[in-house]
C-alpha cells in the first residue's frame, strides 16, 4: 500500500465549504520496467474498496507495463470513516490522489465509482477515462434498482445500506465459495452519497475532452445493456461488451478479458484533444 503525496486542487467557491480531510487507502502495483506509460487510477464502486482491484487487475496492469493504483473512497476499505460522505467528497478524493501520481493519469471507475470518476473529470484533466459497468445515477438508476433489487434498494431511500447480491455481482462461472467471500467484504457508502447516486444531478463536462471507453456486460443485473449504450453515446462511442459476466467484472471468473481490453485500448495512446 502506498500513500499519495499531498497535492491540492480546489475551486475558488470551495474555500467556503472545504471537504473534510481523511486518511486515504491507496494500493499499488508497479511494472518491473518503467516505460513512461500513464498511471492508472482505479476507483471502486459503492461498498467496494481498493481490494477489489488489488485482487487481479492491479498486478495484471503492472505486468503489462502500467503503474496501477486503486483508491478506497472515504468510508470504504482502509480509508478513514465517513458516514455522511457526499459524491463531492468522493470526487475530491479521486482528484487529490490523481494529482499526486507521477504523470497525467487514466481514471478507471467501476459501478457507482464511474459516476465519481465522471464528476472528477470535471476537475482533473485526465489522460483518458474508462467507465466499467457504469452506474451514472439519476431517477432512471433508482427505477432500475427498484425493479431489479427492491429489497436491497428500499433501505437506501431511508438512510440504510444499499445491498447487492451474489446473483447481481457475479456470473455462475465464479465458484460459490469465492463469490460469497467477496460479498462478505462489501461495506457501505455514505448515506448522502447513496441518495445523491439515486436522485442526483448529472456530472459537468470533462476538462480537456479526454477519450472515454465504456465497457460492461449485457448480462449485468445492475446496469442494463441500454444504460451502457446511453453512457457510451454521451462520449461519442459504443460500449465494449463482455457477455456472460456479472456486474463486478474485475472479480468475476473471466476477469482478465475486460482488463486486457482496457490495456489494449490504452496502448493505442489516446490523448485529450485539448
Amino acid at each position: 500500500m502506498t500513500a499519495s503525496r499531498s497535492v491540492r486542487i480546489m475551486r475558488g467557491r470551495e474555500w467556503a465549504r472545504p471537504v473534510r480531510p481523511v486518511r486515504r487507502e491507496v494500493l499499488s502495483a508497479t511494472p518491473e520496467l518503467e516505460e513512461g506509460r500513464p498511471p492508472l487510477l482505479f476507483v471502486p464502486g459503492f461498498g467496494h474498496g481498493a481490494w477489489a482491484f488489488a485482487e487481479h487487475w492491479l498486478g495484471h496492469a503492472a505486468s503489462r507495463g502500467f503503474g496501477a493504483y486503486a483508491l478506497s473512497l472515504r468510508g470504504h476499505g482502509g480509508s478513514g470513516p465517513a458516514p455522511d460522505a457526499t459524491l463531492r467528497a468522493y470526487a475530491h478524493d479521486v482528484v487529490q490522489v490523481a494529482a499526486s501520481l507521477p504523470r497525467q493519469a487514466v481514471l478507471v471507475g467501476h459501478g457507482a465509482g464511474a459516476l465519481v470518476v465522471a464528476h472528477a473529470l470535471a476537475r482533473y484533466p485526465a489522460r483518458a477515462a474508462v467507465l466499467v459497468a457504469p452506474v451514472l445515477g439519476g431517477w432512471g438508476t433508482l427505477g432500475a434498482a427498484l425493479r431489479g433489487n427492491p429489497l436491497g434498494t428500499l433501505p437506501a431511500l431511508v438512510g440504510g445500506p444499499l445491498r447487492l447480491t451474489r446473483r447481481q455481482l457475479f456470473s455462475r462461472e465464479l465458484p460459490e465459495e469465492q463469490a460469497r467471500a467477496y460479498v462478505s467484504r462489501l461495506g457501505r457508502a455514505g448515506r448522502r452519497a447513496q441518495w445523491q447516486l439515486l436522485t442526483g444531478r448529472a456530472p459537468e463536462p470533462p476538462v480537456g475532452d479526454p477519450p472515454v471507453l465504456v465497457l460492461g456486460s449485457p448480462d449485468d443485473r445492475v446496469v442494463p445493456a441500454a444504460t451502457l449504450t446511453r453512457a457510451a453515446r454521451r462520449f461519442g462511442s459504443a460500449p465494449l461488451l463482455f457477455p456472460g459476466m456479472g456486474h463486478d467484472l474485475m472479480l468475476d471468473a473471466r476477469w482478465s478479458e475486460p482488463v486486457d481490453a482496457i490495456l489494449d485500448w490504452l496502448q493505442k495512446e489516446p490523448t485529450p484533444s485539448a
